[in-house]
């Protein structure tokens, strides 16, 4: 009886926790809208294909199998360590709730690693994409190569979060829902909206934005622009929620954040249609010989910036989560190395760090031997 007992014991311990783990990634997947809701809410759109219920990149996402470079691209290997991270921890500025003012700055930047970063512009914050955790659906998937210099415990006051799309290294579950109940404008890209309020986002805090399609707060308009990339979060639902970059404009400082995209005639047309920029946020990594057009290559990234017509240059999106089989360092360095020659001025803080772009000096922090 004993042994009957223990071996029933032991299944439904080992049913219980297959369940638990699949009512914890049915919540890391997050909802989307139907086939039907998104026909008749996206079908006016000319990035949208109602006969392929997606949403279609302005120039088609590839993949070449035998051109990846770096080792082997399959999914496993985010379940390993990284052999491309750093051998020392890098360099932060750690931060809780009393390293910032009670009112935001009229123009700062902090840089929290990847694409994570909060603004600070006419006296709001704006948190845009924030991971502070691993990326992926369970907790040992994509883990980071360095710890936040922030919990999302510790952020401060903020008036509005922009997502760029809701792939796991840009759009966090615990972090939405920790955030749900503050006094927050959400702004996302068509569809997102759906993932926000199965997390417990109110819709009426939530702007979903076409491209080209602005929203305000205050002083500052908000515009979804274009880029060149995908969505998703399981094998079932890719493209099925749109993705952006955004202009930033507030009463004397634009910016432009890149959002993931690989390079195309879009930065030209941002360019002309909304720059000058003071400063473009471009993501510098990620890129790989065999996803050629899913991320931008380090000699695309200053053409991105001058195409956009920006005076400044802040990489994001490189030196916390390996996803392209290159060292932790590689882009930066040739991203440094490729803004110097073509007289282009980068804003490098650590993570962490207080910035005023154009006034605060950063350093090549990543340069240490």
């Amino acid at each position: 009886m004993k042994k009957k007992y223990s071996i029933s014991f032991t299944a439904t311990a080992v049913l219980l926790a297959l369940g638990g783990t699949g009512c914890y990634v049915n919540n890391q997947l997050g909802k989307v809208k139907s086939s039907d809701e998104r026909q008749k809410a996206y079908s006016t759109h000319a990035y949208y294909s109602p006969v392929k219920d997606e949403f279609v990149s302005p120039k088609e996402i590839v993949y070449y199998e035998d051109q990846v470079t770096g080792g082997k691209s399959g999914f496993w290997r985010f379940f390993k360590k990284s052999p491309n991270s750093p051998k020392f921890e890098l360099p932060k500025q750690v931060l809780t709730k009393k390293d910032f003012t009670e009112v935001p700055s009229s123009f700062a930047a902090y840089w929290l690693g990847h694409s994570t970063a909060i603004i600070e512009l006419d006296g709001y914050r704006i948190l845009i994409d924030p991971v502070f955790e691993n990326a992926g659906p369970l907790p040992m998937i994509a883990k980071r190569m360095s710890v936040s210099p922030i919990q999302r415990e510790e952020l401060p006051a903020v008036d509005i979060v922009i997502i760029t799309h809701d792939h796991y290294d840009h759009l966090e579950t615990e972090t939405m829902e920790f955030l749900a109940d503050k006094n927050i404008q959400f702004i996302v890209p068509l569809a997102v909206g759906a993932r926000l309020q199965g997390w417990g986002v109110p819709k009426e805090k939530i702007a979903e934005l076409a491209w080209h399609q602005s929203v305000t707060h205050g002083s500052l308009k908000i515009t979804a622009t274009p880029t060149v990339h995908y969505s998703g979060r399981s094998y079932n639902d890719r493209n099925k929620t749109l993705w952006a970059s955004y202009v930033i404009k507030g009463k004397e400082k634009k910016l432009y954040w890149s959002g993931d995209t690989g390079y195309g005639d879009h930065f030209k047309e941002i360019g002309s249609k909304y720059g000058p920029f003071d400063l473009a946020f471009m993501e510098i990594d990620a890129w790989n010989n065999g996803w050629p057009n899913t991320h931008l290559f380090p000699e695309q990234v200053v053409k991105a910036t001058q195409e956009v017509n920006a005076s400044l240059l802040f990489p994001i999106h490189f030196s916390t989560f390996d996803l392209a089989l290159h060292a932790w360092d590689e882009s930066i360095n040739m991203v440094a190395e490729l803004a110097a020659q073509n007289n282009i001025e980068l804003v490098t803080p650590i993570m962490g760090q207080k910035v005023v772009p154009g006034i605060t000096p950063t350093t090549k922090w990543w340069m240490r031997k």
